[in-house]
């Protein structure tokens, strides 16, 4: 049989089990935060994995749909060439026929042309130009029409449609003045607005009438002839000082060129954004960003032209895009009202403009409050922001404004003057009212009287002379100053009792001596 332990040795040997097992209790614990860590884990990537994957399949979905669009649309494109043709065809030899008869109807008409007095006349006049392909005599007369800006706008396109090459003869048209002038020294108005007209009405006549704005009728030869004016006009940007220091309308002639020939360049998109803000001011800006392919930079943009005080620009681009939610017109429109009024302030404090300050600050006022009632009228925005308010300060700067214009008044009777209260009138310009009467052409000395309580001027001073006023119907004398009486005018009762003093005298400086030059002034 084996030995019994000893207790001490019992005692011994139940202590460490204690220990080991409070160890693997602990071991445990961990063990079991492990793996819930783990599968937690586990879990978050297979919901991202899931997530992704529906994602994934998504694009799929959209890529297939884009995918059979675009073949649908290049199929539609393709069919389509067949009857775009046939219309071409028949256009251009209706085109052609009425170019024929306009130039024969030339020949036999050798009547000078007539001046356009109605709208029928305009259309006509431009349809002559059209019809012979005078591309110079079509845009001087454009530009001589601006008053008829409305009826060229909107008659322009159904002249340009009677060209047998709409899209060259445009281009020969503005040729002179993009993208250079050519003008020289006869260059006077700017004619970018004439050039943006013309560019623009030619839009809706090279439209492809079957599948729409997607594919335009303009040759390759015009097109590549409009791609080299674009690069032409882009290279002499330096020469002109920059982007800075572009004129706005030829930033606008140079971006509806563009646009209007379908030269659209994906690697110019930050020339086009720089072009849009610095001419950001222009109404038809926001169309032609999006036409540049801008949009997907329109809220940058935005942000850049708030930031630059240009808030009521802003407003115009949100309303284009559709970003009202993201960029809110009345708080924009409030802000470019405070800016205002601190520039106008400004103008107020200036000690360079203390003549014109208080013009020029209700003159900035004035514009901006008419812009925002402008475009709170154009956007529908009464409701949340009241115009009226805004039209009573404009009222009240035009009422102001309208009272410093008034004349200063004036008595009656300019020639009345007065002395110790009472008035006495002033002698009356004779030979202003005679009908034969020699009227010099510097003003006739004045003639003056002295007070009775006071003697005689010294000998040293003799008495003012008094130049004849008139000669009648006589040649002047040969000596003028035969007509000056050598002796003292006697002193005349009631006269004005004043201390003697040196008058000024008709022909500058004082005393009673005549000037150097009143012999020649006299005979002038």
């Amino acid at each position: 049989m084996g030995s019994i332990p000893d207790p001490g040795e019992l005692s011994e040997l139940t202590q460490p089990s204690f220990d080991e097992f409070q160890r693997q209790t602990s071991l445990m614990t961990s063990c079991t935060l492990l793996w819930k860590e783990l599968s937690d884990h586990f879990s978050s990537l297979e919901q991202d994995l899931n997530h992704k994957s529906e994602a994934l399949k998504r694009k799929i979905h959209t890529l297939d749909n884009s995918t059979s669009d675009s073949l649908r649309l290049l199929d539609h494109r393709e069919t389509s060439l067949d009857a775009t043709l046939q219309i071409a065809l028949r256009t251009l030899d209706t085109r052609r026929t009425a170019a024929l008869s306009a130039l024969l109807h030339d020949a036999d008409d050798t009547s000078p042309d007539g001046e356009v007095d109605d709208t029928a006349g305009l259309v006509l006049k431009l349809k002559s130009f059209c019809l012979r392909m005078d591309a110079f005599g079509f845009f001087a007369f454009v530009s001589a029409k601006k008053k008829e800006l409305d009826g060229l706008r909107a008659e322009m396109p159904v002249a340009l449609a009677e060209c047998v090459d709409p899209a060259k003869f445009v281009l020969e048209a503005i040729s002179e003045v993009f993208p250079v002038d050519k003008r020289g020294e006869k260059a006077g108005h700017d004619l970018g607005w004439a050039c943006v007209l013309v560019l623009e009405s030619l839009i809706p006549v090279v439209v492809d009438p079957v599948i729409g704005k997607s594919r335009l009728l303009v040759t390759p030869t015009v097109k590549e002839h409009a791609t080299e004016i674009a690069e032409t006009w882009k290279s002499s940007l330096e020469d002109r000082g920059g982007v800075e220091n572009l004129k706005t309308p030829d930033v606008h002639t140079f971006l509806q060129h563009v646009v209007t020939f379908g030269i659209v360049k994906n690697d110019d998109s930050d020339l086009y954004r720089k072009l849009v803000i610095a001419s950001a001011w222009r109404k038809q800006m926001p169309k032609l960003a999006l036409s540049l392919g801008l949009a997907q930079q329109m809220p940058d943009m935005i942000e850049e032209l708030i930031s630059k005080g240009q808030q009521l620009d802003a407003v115009h681009f949100t309303y284009e895009v559709g970003l009202v939610e993201k960029f809110p017109p009345v708080p924009l429109l409030k802000s470019f009202l405070k800016d205002a009024k601190k520039v106008a302030a400004s103008i107020l404090e200036d000690p360079n403009n203390a003549g014109r300050a208080a013009y020029l600050a209700a003159r900035k006022e004035q514009s901006a409050l008419r812009a925002v009632i402008k475009c709170i009228e154009e956007y529908k925005l009464e409701d949340e922001f009241p115009p009226e308010n805004l039209k009573k300060r404009l009222d009240q700067l035009e009422k102001v404004k309208t009272e410093k214009r008034k004349p200063v008044a004036v008595p009656a009777n300019k020639r009345t003057r007065a002395s110790n209260g009472n008035g006495g009138p002033m002698p009356p310009a004779k030979a202003g009212r005679l009908t034969n009467a020699y009227v010099s052409s510097f003003p006739a000395a004045p003639t003056f009287v002295r007070s009775p309580s006071h003697g005689q001027y010294p000998a040293a001073l003799p008495p003012y002379p008094s130049p004849p006023h008139m000669y009648g119907s006589r040649s002047p004398p040969a000596n003028p100053y035969a007509a000056y009486s050598p002796e003292p005018a006697p002193a005349i009762a009631g006269s004005y009792p004043a201390a003697p003093m040196n008058y000024p005298h008709a022909y500058g400086g004082y005393g009673n001596v005549l000037a150097p030059t009143y012999q020649q002034a006299y005979y002038r």
